[in-house]
């Protein structure tokens, strides 16, 4: 369930609150069941420095604008990341929720197509900031194995990574990389939770998918910018790709995300046959034996009944 923008902090600080264990920060943990998950609030009051009565006040959404001091007290106290520490202070430090304002833009400068066009064969697209497919190349839609099957309006890698039937066996690491891809939607909330789209896609998530419900409430913020991720594709294999995501300026948030591998490599190749699509290739492993790579039998698969192809 999505808070209210006033109640925000409250609920980030009571989440941060519970992850963390007395040992952590030098308390003893005493004797006995703790009725309370990770610290409790006058714990916390005291590492920060503040009253229990503030501390209390600013987790129940009475008090909304703790000074700098005390949000960089906090941070310390709850033992926060760099990014969830940015995100503190923008959650300390906002304005209130602007009502009437006009739905995130789902326009894509002709140049970024341009660039999109430019990175072949390496797969590439721009998504919101709430992480929206808006663009792709070639093997940027491909390589999201059955994401074409969706209407355009419902293409959102969130929504992919927990709802669709391919992903969770697309990607071979999915359990280390779904946390990430909550945190990074976590580390939009403070700018864009008011939005009829962020507050649609949570709450779709949170009823369809109680992986996504129980990661939600860690309240975990990491705004992931590069690393390495591992494919099984139906079509090429296995490939491992780096990729690197950059915000686009002039935009309301959208970032390219681009892939990449290193020539003369497999993994390489096969970026260059989803860029290809060859429809013969529909269902067929990339090399190597059909028994060792199993399949995901696409022809049987509702996913992979893909409609004719066209624009992105």
């Amino acid at each position: 369930m999505v808070t209210n923008r006033e109640n925000e902090l409250g609920t980030f600080l009571r989440a941060h609150r519970a992850a963390v264990r007395p040992d952590e920060v030098g308390l003893p943990g005493g004797t006995g069941v703790r009725r309370t998950p990770g610290l409790r609030r006058e714990e916390v009051a005291s590492l920060a420095g503040v009253s229990v009565d503030y501390y209390t006040r600013l987790e129940r959404g009475r008090e909304t604008r703790p000074s700098q001091s005390v949000v960089d007290a906090l941070a310390g106290a709850l033992r926060l990341t760099r990014d969830e520490h940015r995100h503190l202070r923008e959650l300390a430090g906002r304005r209130p929720a602007q009502r009437g304002r006009p739905q995130l833009s789902r326009s894509v400068r002709p140049g970024v197509r341009h660039l999109l066009e430019a990175l072949r064969p390496n797969p590439a697209y721009v998504v919101g900031p709430i992480n929206d497919l808006l663009a792709a190349n070639p093997s940027g839609l491909r390589l999201l194995a059955g994401i074409d099957a969706w209407p355009p309006a419902r293409r959102n890698i969130i929504r992919y990574v927990f709802l669709h039937p391919v992903a969770r066996r697309l990607y071979e690491d999915w359990e280390q990389m779904a946390p990430g891809v909550v945190a990074h939607l976590r580390a939009m909330a403070s700018e864009f939770a008011h939005t009829p789209e962020f507050v649609h896609l949570v709450g779709e998530l949170t009823v369809k998918s109680d992986e996504f419900a129980s990661l939600w409430e860690r309240y975990e913020v990491d705004a992931h910018t590069n690393g390495l991720k591992r494919f099984r594709h139906p079509t090429v294999g296995r490939l491992t790709l780096g990729y690197e995501a950059m915000t686009l300026n002039g935009t309301d948030g959208q970032r390219l995300i681009a892939y990449h591998a290193t020539p003369n490599t497999p993994d390489h190749d096969a970026t260059v046959l989803l860029d290809m699509g060859d429809p013969a290739l529909d269902g067929q492993p990339a090399g190597g034996d059909q028994r060792e790579l199993d399949p995901f039998e696409p022809d049987t698969d509702p996913a992979f009944r893909r409609p004719p192809s066209g624009g992105f």
